[in-house]
C-alpha cells in the first residue's frame, strides 16, 4: 500500500525548487509587475538617452484633484516644456483613434477594450496645468506603449512605443521656459504632490476603483466590452434557465450566473 504522506514528502524534496519558479511566474504575469516593468523601461530610457542637466525626471506623481487624486507615471521638466507621460505595458495588436473613448487590444481571437490613454492622460495634464499655472502649450501629453504590441491603426505623434517617446521629446526644441521657470516647476511639483508612499498609492487605487464601479455599464461584457444579452440553457440539468452571455459568442465566451425563468 502506498504511503501517501511519505510520497508527498518525497515529491516535495525532489521538486521544491519549482515552488519559487511558479511564484515568480505568477508575479511576472501580474498587472503590478507589468506596470513596474513599463515604468522601468521609461526610467532607463530617460536616464541614458536624455541629458540629465537639461531634462529632469520626476516619477510617480500623485496630485489632489476635485474628486480625489490623479496619479502620473512620469513627468519630465525641461526648457522645452513639461512632458506628462502615461505608460502602457501591453501586447498584441492595438487599434485606436484619438477621438475614440475606448481602444482595442487584440490577441489572436480575443479582443479587450481599454480606456483611450490620451483621454486618461488629459486629466493628468489638466491637474498639472492647475498646479503649475502654465500655458497649455508648455505641457505635452505623451503615451508610451511598452511590451510586445503593434499599432494596427495610425497613431498621433505623441503615442509612441518604447524608446520612441525620447524622439518625440527631443522633437520639441523650441525654448518655452527659462531656467528660473524650470526650477519653479520642479519645486511646485515637489511641494504640491502627495507623499510618495504606499498609503498614498492605496488611497489612489481605491479612488480609481470607486470611479470604475460607478461608471460601469451593467449591460457591457466585462471581458471584451461587448453587449450582454439574455440566453436560455437548452439542455442538461439547467435546461430552461436563463443566463447573461456576451453577444460576441463564440469569439467571447463570458457568461454571468443562471437565474430561473419567471
Amino acid at each position: 500500500m502506498v504511503n501517501l504522506p511519505s510520497l508527498l514528502a518525497q515529491l516535495f524534496a525532489n521538486l521544491w525548487y519549482l515552488i519559487p519558479l511558479l511564484l515568480l511566474a505568477a508575479i511576472a504575469k501580474s498587472a503590478w509587475f507589468k506596470g513596474m516593468l513599463g515604468e522601468a523601461v521609461v526610467n532607463l530610457s530617460a536616464k541614458f538617452l536624455l541629458d540629465r542637466n537639461e531634462y529632469h525626471l520626476i516619477k510617480n506623481v500623485t496630485l489632489p484633484v476635485e474628486d480625489g487624486t490623479t496619479q502620473i507615471d512620469h513627468v519630465i521638466v525641461s526648457r522645452f516644456g513639461v512632458f506628462v507621460i502615461e505608460t502602457k505595458n501591453m501586447k498584441g495588436w492595438i487599434f485606436g483613434d484619438a477621438r475614440q473613448k475606448t481602444w482595442t487590444q487584440k490577441i489572436y481571437r480575443h479582443s479587450t477594450k481599454f480606456q483611450n490613454p490620451l483621454h486618461q492622460n488629459f486629466k493628468h495634464v489638466k491637474a498639472l496645468e492647475a498646479l503649475l499655472e502654465l500655458d497649455s502649450a508648455a505641457i505635452h501629453s505623451v503615451i508610451v506603449f511598452v511590451g510586445d504590441s503593434t499599432f494596427k491603426t495610425p497613431m498621433p505623434e505623441n503615442v509612441t512605443q518604447a524608446g520612441g517617446y525620447i524622439r518625440y521629446i527631443k522633437s520639441k526644441n523650441q525654448t518655452v521656459l527659462d531656467n528660473r521657470q524650470v526650477t519653479d516647476v520642479i519645486e511646485r511639483i515637489r511641494t504640491g504632490r502627495r507623499p510618495a508612499s504606499l498609503r498614498t498609492h492605496r488611497e489612489h487605487v481605491r479612488h480609481v476603483q470607486s470611479i470604475v464601479a460607478a461608471n460601469a455599464d451593467p449591460d457591457a461584457c466585462p471581458k471584451c466590452g461587448g453587449k450582454l444579452v439574455s440566453r436560455t440553457v437548452k439542455s442538461g440539468v439547467n435546461a430552461g434557465k436563463q443566463f447573461m452571455g456576451c453577444a460576441k459568442f463564440p469569439s467571447c465566451r463570458y457568461t454571468s450566473g443562471l437565474t430561473p425563468l419567471q
